[in-house]
């Protein structure tokens, strides 16, 4: 019986995709931005991903991401609370932000496009990442438009203020890969 379950499972690719666990003790997640022409350097304290990936079949695998926009840090208990408020994150009403994957595409040796669904303060925007994955680590960097999820709206949707452009980093470590 166990080897007609395996065969089945095996056959439906149930068998194929590795399910792995983030270690977030050995992951970073940071983003840069420009204020008045200066770059300004954050990080998230809080986040999590489920990653279900084969390397021989990245197609079938499914990336998912949840960031705690509460655990925000810019180095400054000030500056923390003021982004926390509502014309940036809004984290009473909006306190997480979140990745899903809808493709991955191979894109080198090691390396692959991530097409997904980010949200983040109730809006959702097509947004392709690229990862490099070595060791169990999946690392890399997108750009993306602040103002297209509403991120300091009103009074801070002035550019020449805060820039519109942010990086978002990521070093993801996993165990089960």
């Amino acid at each position: 019986m166990k080897r007609l379950l395996t065969t089945l499972l095996l056959a439906t690719g149930a068998l194929a995709a590795q399910a792995a666990t983030l270690q977030p003790e050995k992951s970073d997640l940071a983003f840069t931005f420009k204020q008045m022409g200066v770059p300004v350097d954050g990080k998230f304290r809080k986040f999590d991903a489920q990653l279900d990936f084969d390397a021989k079949k990245p197609e079938a695998g499914r990336i998912a991401f949840t960031v705690d926009l509460g655990s925000v840090s810019l180095g400054d208990a000030s500056f923390d609370a003021e982004v926390a408020k509502a014309p940036w994150f809004d984290t009473r009403r909006n306190g997480k932000a979140t990745f899903v994957s809808t493709s991955i595409k191979p894109a080198g040796a090691g390396r692959y496009d991530v097409a997904g669904k980010l949200t983040l303060k109730g809006a959702t925007r097509d947004v392709v990442v690229p990862i490099t994955l070595s060791q169990g680590v999946a690392s890399g960097s997108v750009a993306i438009k602040r103002l297209d999820f509403k991120i300091g709206d009103g009074d801070w949707a002035d550019t020449s203020m805060v820039a519109n452009d942010v990086t978002v980093r990521f070093k993801l470590a996993f165990t089960g890969l």
